[in-house]
């Protein structure tokens, strides 16, 4: 019909054919889709991915039944469809192998897929991290107590005059923490902007964040990956809790293949020297890496970088060293307020 449209066939009823084409269509899709995905239910077992069947619910009720696939190893498909058809491939981060060494940084990218071996390369940091940085692990916070994790997010900002940024682990502590802190903050003339909370995309939060050095901003993983504010804008970072992998079908299947626990350090690892990164940008950059959790183990010290001094500390011995390597250092106008 619509090649050979007949007399009676105008805009408005050709629309209505093209629409019920492109209906059938995304119907018959759906149809192949659902064939393959229950094709799979008691079928054999593949070893090269890992399926399941989900039902999302919000307050009790069911919206959404689904049977999800993903790769055991990701970076089998990357390796086929990104870096074998190219000439070459140059993959480079400050924490590539930030959790593990170039064996577990290799198997990150691929490499391991490839038919000649990786070449690898490592060029030295330029920051003094002994001088610039220190990391403090608090050890009187009460795990679970969201007054507890606000008091301490609160004294910190106040002690560095803000130029903080808190990275949190999950988004309902993350809101319970600002809405105890955030009129607290105003008081003292100390902006604070949240991911999740603020109704501006990420990259705006970030960009007003960047502008403003008594500004603080609170987010997730979003933030912990891919933020970079160089300067006095960044000065503090504040963990409220050790970035655990959550609970999952996928994250157990991979886990059970990577090696157990093992796998589980080493994304832990590879998240916090993420985290760690947003702090020191520049060679004159001063920062402190605040994590809020007695329950860090020792182990996962690694993630940082050699030479950057480790200590456990009180909360308030903890708010006395941000104050006294940070708070001389607030942008004007953004000085400590004393009570008249």
């Amino acid at each position: 019909m619509l090649a050979e449209a007949p007399d009676w066939m105008d805009a408005p009823a050709r629309a209505r054919v093209e629409g019920a084409i492109a209906s059938i269509g995304w119907r018959a899709e759906t149809v192949a889709s659902w064939l393959s995905l229950l094709a799979r239910v008691g079928g054999p077992v593949d070893g090269d991915f890992v399926d399941w069947l989900a039902v999302d619910r919000i307050e009790g009720r069911e919206f959404d039944i689904g049977l999800h696939r993903h790769w055991l190893d990701p970076t089998r498909p990357f390796a086929e469809i990104v870096l074998k058809p190219a000439h070459g491939a140059l993959v480079t981060s400050a924490t590539l192998t930030g959790g593990g060494d170039w064996e577990v940084a290799e198997a990150r990218t691929g490499a391991p897929h490839l038919l000649r071996p990786a070449a690898r390369f490592e060029a030295k940091s330029p920051f003094d991290y002994t001088r610039q940085a220190e990391v403090l692990i608090v050890t009187d916070v009460k795990r679970g107590d969201i007054g507890a994790l606000a008091n301490a997010y609160a004294q910190l900002i106040v002690a560095s005059r803000g130029g903080t940024l808190g990275l949190f682990t999950a988004i309902r502590r993350l809101r319970g923490v600002h809405g105890r802190i955030a009129d607290r903050l105003a008081r003292e003339g100390l902006p604070l902007h949240a991911q999740h909370v603020d109704p501006i995309d990420t990259g705006t939060l970030v960009d007003i964040f960047r502008d403003d050095p008594g500004a603080s901003l609170l987010g997730t993983d979003a933030l912990r990956d891919g933020v970079d504010v160089p300067g006095e804008s960044l000065r503090l970072v504040v963990m409220e809790g050790v970035p655990w992998a959550k609970p999952s079908v996928l994250h157990a299947a991979r886990r059970l293949a990577g090696g157990g626990s093992a796998y589980d350090d080493r994304l832990v690892r590879a998240r916090l020297a993420q985290a760690f990164g947003r702090l020191i940008r520049r060679a004159d950059d001063p920062g402190v890496f605040v994590m809020l959790s007695a329950a860090m183990p020792s182990r996962l010290l690694s993630a940082f970088p050699p030479g950057v001094p480790i200590a456990r500390v009180t909360l308030e011995e903890a708010v006395a060293r941000v104050a006294s390597r940070l708070s001389s250092r607030a942008p004007v106008g953004h000085e400590r307020r004393e009570p008249a």
